[in-house]
């Protein structure tokens, strides 16, 4: 089937391989006449389709939808149109020309629909409703790429994937994912992106603009869709349910993160130890472990974080701003995680259980610690002697071992101590406060391990017994300073003269040679 377009554009001429020509002739002015005053009378009509039209030119113009042609070029960039006013339109791009302004806030436009669809923000009409699920629009095209919901029709499919999409922007974006190109850049950083829309929501970083505003708390957002979340926090909508095990979240990316979960899909890879993660901001944020970058710094105090949430929380320390209330006892936090494995206490739940043995835990991180007791995984290692520890803060407080930092000082005689433990317990001998009762003798002690020590001398329990000479003890630091005097081991080693003793209390007496009885 071919199409020949005279050179006046008013004659289409229909020639069939069969020899069987159809010939639809210009309309002569009466006609015309007749046509505007019948304007619903569609006699012309489209043998490719049926679609029907008035008037004969209208159908000459559908007709270059068949033919794919575009005989209107813009000569400053070569991009052809179908139809002359697209034309038109396109070129006020290149000239900037925007004749269509908005009464109430000014903004300009190209063409007289845009001010009218843009018009309907203000007054919030939505006149274009669908059928199906009553939810309204306020332009046609929205409504059109909604309707796509309920009919599944994903029309554009990428050449590349396979992957379908309702509308041919959604294919254009996507395209940018395999070729990785970002025509839109960031006047201020330089950074780029795949559509203007992320673009503009990039933008207000760097203005701080939140011109999205929450009717019931009056938080501020960059971007609807963040508002539109924001909000089912006070509606606790939750619309999109995981089909293995029914738990609800209030967004798809959640969802979509949470069913990772069942698949043990991990597509994030470090390059350089090989860990997987679900998300790309995970993985973004374990590159900082290797690389030592802290890229979030607090204005007050200088001190610099890895990851934003951990520069808002430290910030808060200034402040002494604590937002989250406990509806229960009272106490107040800085962050909101903070208060929800709190409330936890309350509710003695404990989601995370471990597979080996069955223990709760209230946090899945504090699952995570304990897995390493069965696993014998030990990650973190001290970069001057090798030794390696299950927790990150076992080997910080480690660290203080080979640097002699002792930063937790007591505020009645100055002594200082590597961990804040030791200070707990130091302060007390100040206090001469001893809550720990022996409810048989009624003896007090400082601390509970003392109380629990000295328990085992009414049972005559001596569960630790040393295996050169059989004596059994009722604790195992007894046991370990028993068994010095058969190895002859002394490691407390005095730093002036060279002296070694068994006990730390026998140096601490030595000591006090060196500095004539002063501490």
């Amino acid at each position: 089937m071919v199409f020949i377009l005279n050179q006046d554009e008013e004659q289409l001429v229909l020639r069939q391989e069969t020899d069987d020509n159809l010939v639809i002739p210009s309309t002569s002015s009466k006609q015309k006449t007749q046509n505007k005053a019948h304007p619903d009378q569609k006699q012309y009509s489209c043998k490719i389709c049926d679609e029907a039209f008035s008037q004969s030119s209208s159908l000459t113009t559908h007709m270059r939808t068949h033919m794919d042609k575009k005989p209107f070029t813009c000569s400053t960039c070569g991009k052809s149109f179908q139809k002359k006013y697209h034309l038109l339109r396109h070129m006020m791009i290149h000239t900037g020309e925007k004749p269509f302004s908005c009464v109430t806030c000014g903004k300009s436009f190209i063409t007289k629909p845009e001010v009218v669809s843009h018009m309907r923000i203000h007054t919030g009409e939505r006149p274009f409703s669908c059928v199906i699920c009553g939810k309204s629009f306020q332009n046609k095209s929205n409504l059109l790429r909604h309707m796509k919901i309920h009919t599944g029709e994903r029309p554009f499919s990428c050449e590349t994937c396979g992957k379908g999409f309702r509308s041919k922007p959604q294919l254009l974006h996507h395209r940018r994912i395999h070729t990785d190109e970002r025509p839109f850049s960031c006047e201020t950083c330089g950074k780029g992106f795949r559509s203007k829309p992320q673009l503009l929501r990039h933008r207000r970083i760097h203005t701080d603009e939140r011109p999205f505003s929450c009717e019931t708390c009056g938080k501020g957002f960059r971007s609807k869709p963040q508002l539109l979340r924001h909000r089912r926090i006070h509606t606790d909508e939750r619309p999109f349910s995981c089909e293995n095990c029914g738990k609800a979240f209030r967004s798809k990316p959640q969802l979509l993160f949470h069913m990772k979960i069942h698949t043990g899909e991990r597509p994030f890879s470090c390059g350089t130890c090989g860990k997987r993660f679900y998300r790309q901001c995970s993985l973004t944020c374990h590159m900082r472990i290797h690389t030592g970058e802290k890229p979030f710094s607090c204005g007050t105090c200088g001190k610099s974080y890895k990851i934003r949430n951990s520069l808002i929380g430290h910030i808060q320390t200034h402040t002494s701003e604590r937002l989250f209330s406990c509806g229960t006892c009272g106490k107040r936090f800085s962050q909101k995680k903070h208060l929800t494995s709190h409330m936890w206490t309350h509710t003695s739940e404990k989601p995370f259980s471990c597979g080996t043995c069955g223990k709760g835990f209230h946090k899945k991180g504090y699952l995570n610690y304990h897995m390493r007791t069965h696993t014998g995984e030990k990650p973190f290692s001290c970069g001057t002697c090798g030794k390696c520890f299950q927790l990150k803060n076992i080997l910080t407080s480690h660290m203080r071992i080979h640097t002699d930092e002792k930063a937790f000082f007591c505020g009645f005689c100055g002594k200082s101590f590597r961990w804040q433990s030791s200070l707990t317990v130091h302060m007390k001998t100040h206090t001469d406060q001893k809550p720990f009762v022996c409810g048989t003798c009624g003896k007090s002690f400082r601390w509970q391990s003392s109380l629990t020590v000295h328990m085992k001398t009414h049972t005559d329990q001596k569960p630790f017994l040393c295996e050169t000479c059989g004596k059994s003890f009722c604790c195992q630091s007894s046991l370990t300073r028993h068994i010095m005097l058969h190895t002859g081991q002394k490691p407390f080693v005095c730093g002036t003269c060279g002296k070694s003793f068994r006990w730390q209390s026998s140096l601490t007496g030595h000591m006090k040679t060196h500095t004539g009885g002063s501490e």
